[in-house]
């Protein structure tokens, strides 16, 4: 059985963790969205780095644990890209976007979601 919920959430945050996401959060949604349970909000300060993590994310969750997104939005040039995945939503962003969408203040009400950082990072 694929992962899912808290556990893909997780799983998200480290593989964008492993490719040097900024300021990666994870929050739990339930009660608060009927969009998703769990997002995950990352930055990148470059069109690389967003490229990266994208491809990354995407790319890691899939080889370990054979779950695709069932939509992407976005592309890392647009700056804002999201990876659904039903019960999480994943969310790539610019700093400069993520600042002036002020997602942290739009979900202050939800809790967060601790994880554990790789090692290196």
């Amino acid at each position: 059985m694929a992962i899912q919920g808290e556990e893909l959430a997780l799983a998200c945050a480290k593989a964008a963790d492993e490719v040097k996401a900024e300021n990666i959060r994870v929050w739990d949604m339930r009660g608060i969205s009927s969009l998703t349970d769990y997002m995950v909000v990352c930055s990148g300060s470059s069109m690389p780095q967003l490229r990266a993590i994208l491809r990354d994310v995407a790319g890691k969750v899939e080889e370990l644990h054979g779950v695709k997104p069932t939509m992407t939005e976005g592309k890392a040039d647009t700056k804002w890209v999201v990876l659904d995945y039903i019960d999480v939503m994943v969310h790539i962003m610019s700093d400069e976007l993520r600042g002036y969408y002020g997602l942290e203040d739009l979900w202050k009400d939800a809790k967060e979601v601790t994880w554990q950082k790789t090692a290196e990072n």
